[in-house]
Parts: structure tokens; sequence; C-alpha cells
């Protein structure tokens, strides 16, 4: 390293690399004395080079910043901050710990959460822990920044797909739990990493996905302390990664055998692979809070930057807000916590070429610092507004863990987990009284919900089954939750989840049984298939990945979670009806209208976008002990971005056990082909099968697709 001159620097956040050095900033509005510390590697206990930032030299505002000249890449640094310990005033600065910089592009690799050195107070002390100041220096921490230089990657003209929401189908999963598991096939460097799954890019397209939604790939700490599974003696693990350390580093747990630093580019060529296959990558992001918990968690970066800042507290200051449910919630509506949080965003967009966001527990985001809901006045219209974030795909869960609930209220711009979907359809298929009318309602794409502020039905992302949850295998094996693995005597998880076993509690042998339950998870997916509104899968789902039960399995990176490729030919029929029930929704745009539909005629040919029917025709069963539901899709689109003819499409639901019969509607110089009945062995048929007569008998438990075609006129799909 050539020698080190010191310059004034400028107050652009993080540690930017150019042809002369390195530029360092940090904010701290209440801090008294700033220290910068490099190390040449992360194992050093001790820096190499130690700076005091002079308040007048070294600062702007409240931006600490000093330049580097002769400083090279691939170094690692933290900050101190020097100021007051007063927690019951909300400060919580303590010189003794070396800080993680929250505009870091990659850290080095997990903390310690044993070591009390890593903590702001002292643990051991005699009075309530919380407020005491530790003298312990966390200076030996492995947990470091790392300085990154990006500008000499080569993107090779990379571009972002930029595939219409409307066309969009979403594929949620795990990036480690997706591939680690033996059966998966491929090379043992690449299991559980970004490049495993580039080697099941045939599968993804198979299943005519067009985006991978990705669980949380900010840098986290796998080892966080969890609990131990009773079953077992096994330590379990924080798998998910909802718990981010930092919103700007890529985590290296799904980069094997990476040095430190190179993590970045790992993730950079993945994207890149993706989007030659032609999907796009969405990431799941964590904004509304970080893995530093609440007043007795470690201090590892905010905490000791500007505790008082960053995060929501409570009117008395030593406690923390936690509308996460996680111990602590971000400041959302402080003005530099907003600029952390869009800064983040379009460094993903702009230097890591994703293609848009999922935001965890969302409505966090549209709160004050009292905790009300603020919405259009909030952070997520900003984000919505950002001249660089907004061509990018912002998809919102509409709730938090302090009881909000605001799906449909979200600022224009912004697409919604549709929860009342997955609540309505699972209900329907399970056979409960009293939903058909909300079913009808959810098809349609919503519109009780999205119907505002000029929304449109491709703004509410319709899924069934996600991460936190049963799968759909699950969904029907299973009445009750089983998390007795995580250790929590099966208090975790929810205990309403609209499943039903169809006879026996969990996996069987039962033939009858088995055809049974993969009748109803092919049900899901013709709801899913045909409902107006964006899809959303879970991973393994089209195969009927099963988690015994477990309806909270963040903590396991076991058979519990791994997905299980072997179950890709046991249910091989599934995947393959999931795999057509996907192609036939991308081929018809009646399904994926950017309107919603009207009630009255527009065409000229006296039927309306959507017709109503029970068995008999025009006589819909809204009725509270109804279970069955039938709808006509007119082919005709005068109000859509594409006006070309589309085959009519008549759908009928059975729930009931019982068989029924339904008359079917009349059509002019047309015919009836029926496309998809779950009840058959062959659940699709891609060339179609003429329906002879007016009546078509639904079995009980069963669903049916039907496509009009000119007579005389041979299908082609």
């Amino acid at each position: 390293m050539e020698k080190i001159n010191i310059k004034r620097g400028n107050p652009e956040l993080g540690a930017k690399v150019d042809k002369g050095g390195v530029n360092f900033a940090i904010f701290s509005r209440n801090a008294k004395k700033v220290y910068l510390e490099i190390y040449l590697n992360f194992y050093d206990e001790k820096p190499k080079y130690q700076y005091i930032l002079d308040e007048i030299e070294n600062k702007t505002g409240d931006i600490w910043h000093i330049y580097l000249e002769g400083m090279e890449t691939g170094v690692c640094y933290g900050w101190r901050m020097d100021g007051p310990y007063k927690p019951l005033e909300g400060h919580r600065f303590n010189k003794n710990k070396l800080l993680i910089d929250p505009y870091a592009r990659a850290i080095s690799t997990s903390y310690d959460f044993a070591n009390a050195a890593n903590y702001g107070y002292d643990k051991n002390a005699l009075i309530e822990s919380d407020l005491t100041f530790s003298p312990l220096d966390s200076g030996k921490s492995i947990s470091k920044a790392i300085v990154v230089d990006e500008s000499k990657y080569d993107w090779d003209r990379d571009r972002h797909p930029r595939i219409p929401l409307k066309d969009t189908i979403i594929y949620e999963m795990h990036v480690r739990l997706f591939t680690e598991d033996s059966s998966s096939n491929i090379n043992e460097e690449r299991k559980g990493t970004f490049s495993g799954i580039i080697e099941k890019i045939k599968h993804l397209k198979e299943l005519g996905i067009t985006a991978i939604e990705l669980l949380p790939i900010f840098e986290f700490n796998l080892n966080a302390p969890t609990n131990t599974n009773p079953e077992t003696g096994e330590k379990l693990k924080d798998i998910w990664g909802y718990n981010p350390l930092c919103f700007f580093a890529v985590t290296d747990n799904y980069s094997k055998e990476s040095k430190p630093g190179e993590q970045v580019f790992y993730f950079k060529d993945f994207v890149k692979a993706i989007h030659k296959e032609g999907l796009e990558v969405i990431l799941d992001v964590v904004y509304n809070h970080t893995g530093e918990g609440n007043g007795y968690g470690p201090t590892l970066s905010f905490k000791g930057i500007d505790n008082s800042i960053y995060y929501m507290l409570e009117d008395q200051k030593r406690y923390y807000a936690n509308y996460s449910g996680t111990g602590n919630t971000l400041n959302c509506s402080h003005t530099v916590v907003k600029e952390m949080i869009i800064d983040s965003l379009r460094y993903w967009i702009t230097e890591m070429h994703v293609d848009g966001f999922r935001f965890d527990l969302a409505a966090i985001l549209g709160r004050s610092s009292n905790g009300d809901w603020i919405g259009d006045l909030s952070l997520l219209k900003d984000i919505a507004d950002d001249p660089i974030i907004s061509g990018s795909k912002l998809i919102a869960e509409g709730w938090d863990a302090g009881g909000g609930y605001y799906v449909g209220e979200f600022p224009v711009g912004w697409a919604e987990w549709n929860g009342k979907y997955r609540d309505t359809v699972r209900k329907f298929v399970k056979g409960e009284n009293g939903v058909v009318g909300d079913l009808a309602t959810r098809i349609v794409g919503s519109p009780d919900l999205f119907k505002k502020y000029g929304r449109k039905p491709y703004h509410s992302i319709n899924f069934i089954t996600a991460h936190d949850g049963f799968t759909m295998w699950d969904l029907v094996s299973y009445n009750e939750k089983h998390n007795f693995a995580n250790g929590e005597q099966s208090r975790d998880g929810t205990d309403d989840n609209c499943s039903y076993n169809h006879g026996i509690e969990g996996e069987t042998r039962d033939p009858n049984i088995i055809a049974l339950r993969k009748k109803q998870v092919k049900n899901f997916f013709v709801i899913l298939g045909i409902s107006q509104g964006v899809p959303m899968i879970l991973m393994g789902d089209e195969f009927c990945r099963t988690q015994r039960g477990n309806n909270n399995a963040y903590c396991h990176e076991n058979e519990i979670n791994l997905v299980n490729w072997d179950r890709k030919k046991e249910f091989e029929d599934v995947n393959k009806f999931v795999n057509e029930m996907m192609s036939f929704r991308k081929k018809h745009h009646s399904l994926k209208r950017s309107h919603f539909f009207l009630s009255k005629d527009l065409s000229g040919d006296g039927i309306p976008d959507i017709t109503w029917h029970g068995v008999k025709l025009n006589k819909p069963d809204w009725g509270h002990f109804s279970n069955t539901l039938a709808f006509m899709i007119s082919g005709s689109d005068f109000l859509g971005e594409e006006t070309r003819e589309d085959n009519d499409i008549y759908v009928a639901l059975n729930s009931y056990s019982e068989d029924l019969e339904f008359e079917l509607p009349k059509l002019k110089g047309k015919k009836w082909n029926r496309i998809v009945d779950t009840d058959k062995e062959d659940s699709y048929s891609e060339e179609g099968i003429e329906i002879k007569g007016s009546k078509y008998k639904v079995a009980g438990n069963s669903s049916i697709v039907l496509i009009s075609i000119k007579k005389d006129y041979k299908l082609k799909l």
C-alpha cells in the first residue's frame, strides 16, 4: 500500500473509490467525536490506521467525511462514535464499539452474538443490563465493512427485461434452500448458491415464470440466536434472513469459496445470467427493522451511530417501538432514514441491475414517527415517484406486526400482496360456506381494494402460499400446524391456516387421499391461473413440496425446509399440470387485462366482459351455503391495451364433495372445447376436447376450464 495522504473529502456517504484513493463518509448528528479505522484483514484485532476526524475540517452539516489518497480496495474498515451514552434519552454512543457503515457494499463475515464485546451495555452488570455502559472493545470482531470498487465490472450491455406487470408470473424462492439438498443433482460447489439457481433455469422456464423473487439477501447473521430443536438438539438458524445488518451489502452466505468482497460480483454475475434467460430478479427487502434487536440486542451499526435518529423510540426513549415484531422499528419518516432507503433502492437498481422489490411489512414505511398511517404523505410515495426507482416493480406486504392492515391503500405505483385473495381461495377450495361472493371479487382483480387512485387489476399480487405459512401440499395435508421442532412448544406461527387434511393428518400412502390432495392442488392452480392480477408461486409447490406441517420454518436448514427435488418425479403429473396452467394463462390476454371488467357490453355482440353463472345459466348462487361458482369471460376487450380477439373462457368451480351438472353458455358460430378438468387423470388437454351437449358434469372438488373456438376450426394453442 502506497503512502496514505489525508484530505478533507466530501459528504458522499459510504466508501467511494476513485483513481486516487477512497472517500469515506458517514452521518451522525449527535456524535461528538468520530474515528475511522482501517484493517488490512477482516480477522485483524487491531487497525493498521486510525483517523480522528476534525469537526471543522472533516464535517459538512451532519456528515463526517475524510479522503485517504493512496488507499487500496479490499481493505476493511469500521467507524467509532463518541457521544452521550444516555439510553433514557435515546442515545447509546459507545466509542468502544467498532461500527458497520450503513452504506457498506460488503461485510466480511458474521459477528458473534455470544461475544459480550459486541454489546453497547455491560451484559455482566448487576443492575438492569441495557443501561450499563460497556468498557469492552469490539474491534476484535470479524465483522467489518470492506472497501469494494465496482467500477470495472463488465455488465456486457445487460439490460432490464422490463416485463409488463400484467404479464408477470412470480416465483418466490430462498437461494440456499432451493438447491442445497443432494436431490438437486447439481455441482456440489453450486448447491445453495446464486449459481445453483442458474442450474435450475430450465425448470423455471418450463414452469412459465417471468420473475424470481429472492428471500432477503442483504447481509445478515445466519447464526443469530434462535432456539434448539427439542427433537434433535440441533442449534437452529436464522435461515430466512429477515434481520438485515446493512441495506447495501449482499450476503456472502450464498457465494461459496468467495474471498471478502467477491460476493458483490458473484451476485452481479447471477443477475446478468438471469437476464440473458429473459427473466427478472425481484428482491424481498427488509427496510422496516434491523438485526440489532431491542435494547438488549448488540450495538453493531445504527445504535452506535445515532440511535435516536435511526429508530422509532417509545415515549420512554430507552425502549424501542416494535411495529415489526422483531424488537425494533426503523424511523422511516425521518429524512436521513428515507434518503438511506431510497439510496439503497437506487443502488440495487443501478449497480446490481435488479428489477424490482417486495417490501417486507411495508405498512411500516407508511407510518409517521408517531406510528400513524400517513400513506400518500410517507416514504411510500417518495419511492413510487422517484425517477430512478419508479420504473421497477414495487410490491408491498400491506400489513405489519403493529396491527396495521392497509391492503389497497398504498400510493399509485405500488402493487400489493393480496392477503384477502389467499384466505378466500383457501376457504373456497377447503369447502367453507359463505365465501362464493368474495371469491368472485378476488378472481376479477379485487376491485373493492384496487379500483381507486387509478390503479389496475395487476396491482393485486395473487398468492395462495408464501414462505410464511404452509406449503400448498401441507395446506391439503394438515388441519393444524406442527411447529414443535422450532423450539417454542408450537406456539409460533398462525393458527388460522384455512387448511384441511382430507382424512389423515400428514403424509399417507392411501391412494385415494393422495389423489384427492393432488386434485385440490390443481384446483388451487386453476384459480390462480385464471384470476386477474399477478400470480405468485412458492418454490416447490409445483411438485408438492412439504414442510411436514411446519408453517413457520424460518429457522431450519434441514429436510423440513430444503427443496426435495425427488418429489418432482413423484408428483410429475402435478408439475406438468402447473406448467400447462401457467402456459395457458400466458397465451390468453383475457386473463391479464389492464382494466377491471365491465358489467355492460361495449363490443356490440351482446356479451359483457364477464357473466356469472351457477349450475343454472345466469343464476349464480351467492348464498351462504353455496360452494359453486361459474363464469364466462368474453374474448372481446375494447378497452384494453390489446384489442385483438381472444377465446371466450368458461370456468366452473365445484367445491362440493358431490358431482354437479352445469349448464353451459350458448355460443353463436362457436363451440366449447375442454382444456381443463381436474378430475381427469390427464387434467389438461392442450388440443382441447370438444364438448357435446349443453351441460357438463363437474365432479366433486373439481374445476373445469373451457374455451370457445369457431366451428370446424382445429384448435392450436
